[in-house]
């Protein structure tokens, strides 16, 4: 599909700068996933997850989390929030075990899938309102759409890994808030868009 939002209309968003997360910090925090998951499904003790929550020490700051669960390139789970009500390992724990047991879309992750499980942890920034939809950057900005009571977000890898452009993205967005297509373009519907750090690994270290 041609994207109407040409490139070259495009103006940089000044859209929040997500989360600092240094690359040792990224590891433990996945660690904690890895045993937040474990846990949840009953492949671990419980105290597993006590010790990697002490070990990110410094993931104190409250920190809007989504984690996303694949399963061999699908989507097996996905869930997070858009509010920074915990620290960010609370967020992390919190998201991976609700993301494993409580989306609804899917069933509960079974101890049997864990071995082929990829975990992805997205921080996000704070919200800011898209008011030029011509600055939107497909794989860059997530997005969030509210209306009639209706909301709903993509991250920005959704269009990284389907290969979207703006428009396509504002009307999946839309879609999924059970709204027409091009619900965006209408001054009714409120957008903001957010940036994120992703990070993420296997659910199990093999070897």
């Amino acid at each position: 599909m041609t994207d109407v939002l040409a490139p070259d209309l495009r103006r940089p968003l000044l859209a929040p700068s997500p989360p600092n997360v240094p690359p040792e910090l990224r590891g433990r925090l996945l660690e904690l996933a890895r045993a937040a998951l474990a846990v949840a499904i009953g492949k671990a003790d419980p105290s597993t997850l006590d010790r990697a929550f002490d070990a990110a020490a410094g993931a104190d700051e409250p920190t809007a989390v989504f984690v996303t669960l694949t399963e061999g390139g699908s989507l097996r789970g996905c869930i997070g929030t858009l509010e920074p009500v915990r620290s960010l390992r609370g967020a992390v724990v919190a998201a991976t075990i609700d993301a494993a047991l409580g989306d609804r879309r899917f069933l509960p992750v079974r101890a049997a899938e864990l071995a082929g499980l990829e975990i992805g942890i997205s921080a996000l920034s704070e919200l800011a309102p898209l008011t030029d939809v011509g600055a939107f950057e497909p794989g860059v900005d997530g997005v969030v759409v509210e209306r009639d009571g209706r909301r709903a977000l993509l991250l920005p890898e959704v269009a990284t890994e389907l290969g979207w452009g703006a428009t396509e993205m504002l009307d999946a967005v839309c879609d999924k808030a059970g709204l027409p297509a091009r619900a965006w373009s209408d001054e009714r519907t409120a957008l903001s868009s957010f940036r994120t750090i992703r990070f993420g690994g296997p659910a199990i270290v093999k070897g």
